[in-house]
């Protein structure tokens, strides 16, 4: 008997340690929360749009961390065997397939959120790559969404009204998001619309909204696509030449520096192609918490007042 009161407290300690974790039944009784596991910072923040509070969501990746380049450690596979769903971005962002083999190895179920984007195709090196940053469209984040609130349905459903119910709400957000970033690129005439940037994380965005009309509506970047040893990736003489001209011939204002790739190089262009540095924008990966750019929305809405104001003011000065 007293062994089993033991067995108990200790039982009840590490439920109370756990309070996340757990949740309580009509009846009172500790239930399990589903756990959710995402590679990224801007999956993480859809996921927790998704779930509210009825679900863990933890994130692989911390703010500022490079997707193409991460090593996943003994933490992260710690993690993934502790998940219900695993989610990832996809289309090549996380670098060797790092999201992918951690799920595999410990069978667990894994989403990929940007299943049925059209991807916008590149060339890099005479290869054809998708571009995997199509969350810089909102209209894409819903793709995202949809594909998330569709899991977590099947993994939970006796959830599935609660998750729905937050979808609508945050897909009108989305649609919110889209329109006010219409009206703010308006502000910029369109000749002055040059988005230069440290890696081309920005094709969506820029196609979007009309960003780089001389370059087909596509980044422009000293980088590819990656900004690790992948397909498209790495700097060359001839790119950063064709970088510099590029500047120098669409009359690029401004370039700007990526919070998450290291901005010397950027900082080196800009530089010798004698522009200014227009400010910091976040790519790959969100804000640290408490930072004006911690959530998708939030990242979205600094990143679009650092181009406009940047821009717009050095196009009221010609």
């Amino acid at each position: 008997m007293i062994k089993r009161l033991l067995v108990l407290s200790m039982l009840l300690v590490a439920i109370a340690a756990c309070p996340g974790v757990f949740a309580a039944d009509p009846a009172g009784r500790a239930q399990k929360k589903p756990v959710l596991v995402c590679s990224t910072t801007q999956v993480a923040d859809f996921a927790r749009q998704v779930v509210g509070d009825r679900c863990v969501v933890q994130c692989i990746l911390a703010p500022g961390a490079d997707p193409h380049t991460y090593l996943p450690t003994p933490g992260d596979e710690k993690m993934v065997r502790g998940a219900d769903l695993c989610l990832q971005n996809g289309l090549h962002l996380e670098g060797n397939n790092w999201m992918g083999k951690l799920a595999k190895d410990a069978g667990k179920p894994l989403i990929v959120c940007a299943d049925g984007i059209p991807p916008i195709e590149v060339e890099y090196g005479g290869n054809r790559v998708s571009d995997p940053h199509a969350w810089f469209s909102p209209r894409n984040a819903a793709v995202y969404v949809n594909n998330i609130v569709r899991a977590i349905s099947e993994t939970d459903p006796a959830g599935r009204e609660e998750y729905e119910a937050r979808t609508r709400l945050y897909l009108q957000t989305l649609r919110v998001l889209d329109g006010w970033i219409r009206e703010q690129v308006n502000r910029i005439p369109p000749q002055q619309r040059i988005l230069v940037t440290s890696h081309d994380a920005f094709n969506y965005f820029c196609r979007e909204y009309h960003f780089n009309a001389k370059q087909g509506y596509l980044s422009l970047a000293p980088v590819g696509w990656s900004t690790g040893s992948e397909v498209g990736a790495g700097m060359t003489p001839e790119r950063r030449k064709q970088v510099i001209e590029s500047i120098r011939q669409f009359g690029a204002p401004a370039v700007f520096v990526e919070t998450s790739v290291n901005p010397k190089l950027i900082r080196e262009i800009a530089l010798e192609a004698g522009v200014e540095i227009g400010g910091e924008l976040y790519s790959d990966s969100m804000g640290k918490a408490g930072s004006a750019g911690e959530t998708y929305v939030g990242m979205m809405r600094e990143n679009v007042i650092t181009i406009t104001n940047s821009l717009s003011r050095k196009a009221e000065k010609r």
